[in-house]
Order: C-alpha cells, then sequence, then structure tokens
C-alpha cells in the first residue's frame, strides 16, 4: 500500500522558516517525479515545487524561487521542502504527491497524493 504522510506544518511570522518533510511508503521516489502543491483559501491549487532526481531536474513556482527548496533523502524515501523567508501569501494547505506526469509545474496526472499539512504565515 502506498502512504506519503506529511510533517512539519505549523505557523510562523513572516520572514521565518519552515521545513515540511513527507514519508513515503510503497513505492520508490528516487525514481518517481515528486512534488509539493499548496491550497490557500478560496484559491485553486497549485504546485510549488517539483523534481525528478534520476534526471537531476527541479523546478520551482515564480513566487518561491530562491526561498524554498525542494529535496530528497533517498536513503530514507522522505520528501523535503525548506521554505525560507515566509510571506503570508505561502499560508496555505501543503500536499506531497509522487509520479507526477509529465514532470514539473503544469503536470496533467498526479498518481499518489498525502494528505496535507496547514502552513499559515503571519505578518
Amino acid at each position: 500500500q502506498v502512504q506519503l504522510q506529511e510533517s512539519g506544518g505549523g505557523s510562523v511570522q513572516a520572514g521565518g522558516s519552515l521545513r515540511l518533510s513527507c514519508t513515503v511508503a510503497g513505492i520508490n521516489a528516487s525514481r518517481l517525479c515528486v512534488g509539493w502543491f499548496r491550497q490557500a483559501p478560496g484559491k485553486e491549487r497549485e504546485a510549488v515545487a517539483a523534481a525528478y532526481a534520476f534526471a537531476r531536474s527541479n523546478y520551482y513556482r515564480d513566487s518561491v524561487k530562491g526561498r524554498f527548496t525542494i529535496s530528497q533523502d533517498n536513503a530514507k524515501n522522505i520528501l523535503y521542502l525548506q521554505m525560507n523567508k515566509m510571506i503570508p501569501e505561502d499560508t496555505a494547505i501543503y500536499t506531497c504527491a509522487a509520479d507526477l506526469r509529465p514532470c514539473g509545474l503544469y503536470t496533467d496526472f498526479v498518481r499518489y497524493w498525502g494528505q496535507g499539512t496547514q502552513v499559515t504565515v503571519s505578518s
């Protein structure tokens, strides 16, 4: 059974940092395109970052470039999203995903989803 479980969400003041983790079970995440999505209240879900370790390709939404970093611990099968210099507009539910096709921010298909974790940035 495939499971993706996020952790690390919470509240932070503007300018602060959080690191989200996504523990993956049942699949080898290093062989798939993986990503982080977010959905703010009243808005559509959007891709924040994606990565394909095999191709050494990373993708970032313009609004998070230079602030967020997606990474993987292949030995532990864990995905990370390091978020720095956070702003109130980053407030959303963040969800990890695996097997994005095509790989990138504008994917047509996502096979596996986590449950999501709330991130709140106060001004």
